[in-house]
């Protein structure tokens, strides 16, 4: 599981509200231009913002293996057919140009996670969406980013806990039951004591904030961001 390390990349000294808004234009390029060309120059973007985070593809992969692995499968479901020809190339290739947006998205997605403390992210989003909304967005966000790792944690643990004590020679379905009980009973509880922590350190709706100010870096980053969501429109 990817998280922030803090660093003095370029990355790391660039505006999160730059960084956001790049995200969200990679992405509505790729959904309005699913081109080979636009994919080719997306995935260049993607692992030019990895190089820049100083981060492997290979680590990408191993942090997200269970989606790769996922969308390396989807266009062969895509082009089985139940009956001849048994497999039709059609329906595969357009399932591989859907696969080929995902790909880059991931890549500065990781980038930014690496780059870019959840307190940072928080300031941008509530800079971003004002008022409450943009607290109860920003708040869920932050908690979903810290507590994610830890559920993941607790799943790994049971699930060995499960194998130490000769859970494999249970059937599939016997180990699922156990291995789905035993992570919600850890979350649950986990949940319990974030909330009884939260009250315990007086948890405000309004903390001090990162403060937040574009410099001449972030303008290029805005101008990029700026473009790639107003591509479909040029």
């Amino acid at each position: 599981m990817l998280t922030y390390q803090s660093g003095a990349t370029a990355l790391h000294r660039l505006d999160p509200r730059g960084k956001l808004l790049v995200q969200f234009g990679l992405a509505i390029a790729v959904v309005a231009h699913p081109t080979v060309p636009w994919l080719v120059g997306a995935t260049l973007l993607g692992l030019a913002a990895l190089a820049a985070a100083r981060l492997s593809p290979l680590t990408v992969f191993r942090a997200y293996w269970v989606v790769f692995a996922v969308l390396a499968v989807a266009p062969l479901l895509a082009g089985v057919a139940l009956g001849p020809p048994w497999f039709r190339v059609d329906p595969a290739l357009d399932s591989l140009r859907a696969v080929a947006r995902v790909v880059p998205i991931l890549f500065v997605s990781a980038a930014y996670l690496r780059t870019t403390s959840v307190r940072e992210t928080r300031a941008a989003v509530q800079r971003v969406v004002p008022g409450k909304p943009g607290q109860l967005l920003g708040v869920g966000m932050a908690l979903v980013v810290r507590l994610f790792p830890l559920v993941l944690s607790d799943v790994r643990e049971v699930r060995d806990a499960i194998r130490a004590r000769g859970g494999e020679r249970r059937s599939p379905w016997e180990r699922a039951r156990v291995l789905v009980v035993r992570s919600l009973d850890r979350t649950l509880a986990r949940s319990d004591r974030l909330g009884v922590a939260l009250r315990a350190r007086c948890f405000a709706w309004n903390p001090t904030l990162p403060a937040l100010a574009f410099e001449g870096r972030d303008y290029p980053v805005l101008a990029l961001g700026l473009a790639l969501t107003l591509s479909p429109l040029l």
